[in-house]
């Protein structure tokens, strides 16, 4: 079942989602900038957000005050192209003014154990990110937090070593700190997401159903039905 504090918006194109969504993340940093000075936001890795990050490189913002994270991470060597932190770099984040200093990469280059110790160094348990994106596999997870597996949900970083999508060894953030955010935008497309999406609509045991946010989640969907 959807949280009662969900927005759900079903898009008539990929490209009118992007769009929607780049601007979304855009006021939301807006709003945390004037309240607070800062805006944090947590990045999801998998094919659907690319576009929207290929937008947010061509906008007139200045990206001096954001701070950048990553929900989750496959256990590949530093430089390697499918890490989710090297593409955010390639297409957007090495394109805009943002500093290095901003950027919190899963250092996943030191294995799932030591790269997950790492990471729960680097994150405040104490400060909530401004917004999280989240997407939705085909099989129900998200991060690199999968349906029917056990998770310690009172860390915020684990390691992740059996891992039905290769590669088996990831880093993941847990529930909780995935939920200890304002707000969480779920960009959701394709029609192979439509299974996934309907049971947790419907209530089914998956991640998603567990996620929650202190003031709203938000639900950005195309070609899902």
């Amino acid at each position: 079942m959807l949280q009662k504090n969900s927005i759900f918006s079903l898009f008539n194109s990929q490209e009118e989602l992007d769009r929607n969504a780049a601007q979304f993340i855009i006021e939301k940093a807006k709003i945390a900038i004037n309240e607070k000075g800062s805006f944090s936001l947590v990045l999801s890795g998998g094919t659907t957000p690319v576009n929207v990050y290929k937008l947010l490189a061509k906008e007139q913002v200045n990206f001096e005050k954001w701070y950048i994270y990553f929900g989750d991470e496959r256990c590949f060597p530093l430089n390697h192209l499918e890490r989710n932190s090297n593409v955010a770099e390639l297409i957007w984040l090495s394109k805009v003014n943002i500093p290095k200093s901003n950027i919190f990469i899963i250092p996943a280059e030191l294995g799932n154990k030591d790269g997950s110790l790492a990471y729960e160094k680097i994150l405040d348990k104490n400060k909530s990110f401004d917004l999280v994106i989240l997407g939705l596999g085909d099989d129900g997870h998200i991060a690199s937090l999968f349906p029917n597996h056990q998770w310690e949900n009172t860390k915020q970083v684990i390691s992740v070593s059996n891992s039905p999508k290769a590669p088996s060894d990831r880093i993941s953030l847990t529930l909780s700190r995935l939920s200890n955010t304002e707000e969480v935008l779920f960009l959701i497309s394709g029609k192979n997401k439509a299974h996934a999406f309907n049971r947790w609509k419907e209530g089914g045991d998956l991640p998603a159903n567990l996620i929650s946010a202190k003031n709203q989640i938000s639900i950005m969907a195309f070609d899902i039905f």
